[in-house]
C-alpha cells in the first residue's frame, strides 16, 4: 500500500505520518517512510535519535549524485539521462528505525514550473520508483502543495489522506489539495480530523467533509505536545490517541481495498 498525506502547516500530518509508520512496522510490515515536506521532521516523530539522521541529506540536494547518474555534463551539450538507475538509492541513503527506513526527498528550487534539471529528474525517477516498482507499504509525508507527485505516479497512490482541524482555513487548504489530486489522477482522497477537542469541533468536520471519507479524529492530546518538545516519538510515549490511530488504519486498510465513486 501506498499513502500520501498531506495538510495544512501544522495540523498534525507528521504526527500522524509517524504513528502510522511505527504501527505498520510492529504489525511486521516492511516500511518506507518518506519526506516529501521541506520542512523535515518526520524523523522525530518516528523516534529517530537525532545523531543518527544528523548526516541524512536531502535527495533534492545532492547534486553530484544527480549529475552522475543522469549523465548530466556540460561537455555533452546539457544532455542527460531522464531515466537514471535509482533502485539502489533508498538502502544507500536512508536511516533504518525500528523497522521503518526514512528517507529524505526535499525540494528542488528553481525558476519556473517547466524545470528539467539533473536533481529534478532524479527526484522524479526515484518518487516513480517508490510508488510503482518497489513492494515496501509507503507512508508519505507530503507538504500542502503534493509537488512532488505527477501524473507519471499519482497511479501508485493508494489513498491520499488530508489531515484537517476544525477551522476554515484548514478547510480550504483541504479543497486546494483535493484540486490539486484531482488534476494529476488521483481518485482516493481520504481525511482525518486533528486537534479536535469538543463535539463542536466534530460536528464542524462533519458538516465541511464528505462523512464517508473521513478515516477518523486525533483529539488534542497533552502527551503529542510533550513528546514533541523531548523529541520523542508519541508511537514509544503512548496514551489516549493510540487507540483513535488503531482506528483510523483499520477504517484506512479497508477504504484502500475498497472501490469507491469519486
Amino acid at each position: 500500500m501506498k499513502i500520501a498525506i498531506a495538510g495544512k502547516g501544522g495540523v498534525g500530518k507528521t504526527t500522524l505520518a509517524g504513528l502510522l509508520a511505527r504501527s505498520f512496522a510492529h504489525d511486521g510490515h516492511k516500511v518506507l517512510a518518506i519526506d516529501a515536506d521541506p520542512d523535515a521532521n518526520l524523523a522525530s516523530a518516528l523516534g529517530i535519535p537525532a545523531q543518527r539522521y544528523a548526516g541524512l541529506q536531502p535527495f533534492s540536494q545532492m547534486k553530484t549524485l544527480a549529475k552522475e547518474r543522469t549523465g548530466h555534463d556540460s561537455a555533452y551539450g546539457g544532455l542527460f539521462i531522464l531515466n537514471p538507475k535509482v533502485d539502489d538509492l533508498p538502502e544507500a541513503f536512508s536511516v533504518e528505525h525500528a523497522g521503518v527506513r526514512l528517507l529524505l526527498m526535499g525540494t528542488v528550487e528553481h525558476g519556473g514550473t517547466g524545470c528539467v534539471c539533473p536533481e529534478h529528474t532524479l527526484l522524479r525517477s526515484l518518487m516513480k520508483h517508490l510508488l510503482l516498482e518497489r513492494r515496501d507499504l509507503v507512508i508519505m509525508d507530503m507538504e500542502a502543495g503534493i509537488e512532488h507527485l505527477g501524473r507519471s505516479t499519482a497511479e501508485g497512490v493508494d489513498v491520499l489522506i488530508v489531515v484537517v482541524e476544525p477551522g476554515q482555513r484548514s478547510v480550504q487548504t483541504t479543497r486546494q489539495i483535493e484540486k490539486l489530486a484531482a488534476d494529476i489522477g488521483i481518485r482516493q482522497v481520504a481525511y482525518v480530523g486533528s486537534k479536535m477537542k469538543s463535539a463542536a469541533d466534530l460536528d464542524f468536520l462533519r458538516a465541511a467533509l464528505p462523512e464517508q471519507k473521513i478515516l477518523g479524529y486525533l483529539s488534542l492530546n497533552q502527551a503529542i505536545g510533550d513528546a514533541d518538545r523531548t523529541g520523542a516519538a508519541p508511537y514509544d510515549i503512548g496514551g489516549a490517541f493510540m487507540a483513535e490511530m488503531e482506528g483510523i488504519k483499520a477504517r484506512l486498510i479497508a477504504y484502500a481495498d475498497a472501490t469507491f465513486d469519486v
